[in-house]
């Protein structure tokens, strides 16, 4: 698998070498070159998640893995089930929260995972990421006691709900857990200054963990093929993406790319809208951030949108026809919580967003498919709240929610993170 750095396309490495590297010169992400179709796709639609997954994680990277190998990372990373229900509306939930930290990021984060220790020369190395909400637990379950690995986490003080907290920032061990005085852009560029600087990055041996790291947002391509085995027919079918760092609704483009034929796409946003104000106008203005419920999608500036543009500018993808976005309130988030909780489904703000996203434009004859990203009990505040209930815990929250958090604080500055990654083992 070659893939380029968007910035700098003369920079351009294997599918191992990326991994390992993270991101590229200039902060530039790594992206395939090119993209082939996959041969049969319908035939590929009947077999079961992870032999689908096998074959189209093989098709994107090659032979780079032996199928052998890659077939006992995949068994492994993806051992926890991925459900499709039908509402009673008519539409379908892609439930992705069934796995150890109860959201979609286990996909990519336990491929990752697995492809580092597949790679990894023995040296040091430190996964340092940045997250709103869900990357965090994810990254951190990932790797946790995973020898020759420390993980730093960096994630806005106050802006992330209590219990996603607890799910992280309570293991110790290899896993150092930062509470940044900022928000989530804040958090995000402090990591992509530790990449600029040589002496840290050799020194430690940097990698990151978010979405810019090519093996997480490849694994979530292979969940998109789950949802179109699901639908009627997948030709008509629409996916609803929260999206906040746009790492998701890039591997839905890219499941397209390759040849799952659905029919469109919705970015689904909060007021942090930048993405939708692009769409509609041409003009990337970011404005500050600002806080909603649904806190993993506060991002200003979304991470992998260069990639979205990069489907559409060089691999040919009809952005203007296939990808639409909105904006939605808080207000309109929890009204589609409690309409969907009147239909006897229960969602957390993220998925109720999407959900209201997919109500608003499917068209006639169109099957709607709304990404659930998060188990509702991670956001337990916001929906005892909203709808009025007491909510009971999972056993992989009811175990943290009183333990100590284990978090060190600092300003949102780089100066700051040095000092604190300095003292990390």
């Amino acid at each position: 698998m070659q893939l380029i750095n968007i910035k700098y396309p003369t920079d351009q490495l294997d599918f191992r070498q990326a991994v390992l590297r993270g991101l590229g010169r200039g902060q530039g992400l790594f992206f395939p070159e090119s993209f082939q179709p996959l041969p049969e796709v319908a035939g590929l639609l009947q077999e079961s998640f992870i032999p689908r997954s096998v074959a189209v994680l093989h098709h994107l990277i090659g032979d780079e893995i032996g199928m052998a190998q890659l077939e006992a990372m995949v068994s492994s990373a993806f051992d926890f089930p991925v459900e499709v229900p039908q509402l009673s509306d008519g539409t379908r939930a892609l439930e992705l929260f069934h796995g150890p930290s109860l959201a979609f990021k286990d996909f990519g984060a336990r491929f990752m995972a697995r492809c580092l220790a597949e790679f990894h020369d023995g040296g040091p190395m430190t996964i340092l990421t940045a997250t709103s909400g869900d990357t965090g637990a994810a990254v951190a379950h990932a790797y946790y006691g995973q020898p020759g690995i420390e993980v730093v986490v960096l994630y806005p003080k106050g802006k992330i709900s209590p219990l996603q907290e607890k799910l992280f920032c309570t293991l110790g061990g290899n896993v150092h857990t930062v509470a940044v005085e900022a928000d989530f852009d804040t958090c995000q560029r402090l990591v992509k200054q530790c990449f600029d600087d040589e002496e840290l990055k050799s020194s430690l041996g940097l990698n990151s963990a978010n979405s810019i790291n090519i093996a997480r947002l490849l694994a979530q391509v292979c969940y998109y093929f789950e949802a179109a085995a699901a639908v009627d027919d997948v030709r008509q079918a629409v996916f609803s993406v929260p999206s906040g760092n746009f790492g998701n609704l890039t591997a839905a483009l890219i499941a397209r790319r390759i040849g799952l034929p659905y029919k469109r796409a919705i970015a689904a946003t909060n007021l942090n809208d930048t993405v939708p104000r692009f769409l509609a106008s041409g003009q990337w203005e970011p404005n500050p951030t600002v806080t909603t419920i649904t806190n993993a999608m506060d991002v200003s500036l979304p991470n992998n949108f260069p990639r979205v543009l990069e489907l559409g500018d060089r691999h040919g993808l009809d952005l203007k026809s296939l990808l639409s976005s909105v904006a939605l309130s808080d207000e309109q988030t929890r009204d589609a919580m409690k309409h969907l909780y009147a239909e006897d489904y229960l969602a957390d703000p993220h998925s109720a967003l999407a959900w209201a996203a997919l109500d608003a434009s499917l068209e006639e004859g169109e099957e709607g498919v709304f990404l659930c990203t998060a188990h509702p009990a991670k956001f337990l505040e916001v929906i005892e709240e909203t709808l009025n209930i007491k909510l009971p815990l999972p056993e992989e929250l009811e175990k943290v929610k009183n333990l100590e958090v284990l978090s060190s604080t600092i300003p949102g500055e780089f100066a700051a993170l040095k000092r604190e990654l300095s003292r990390s083992p």
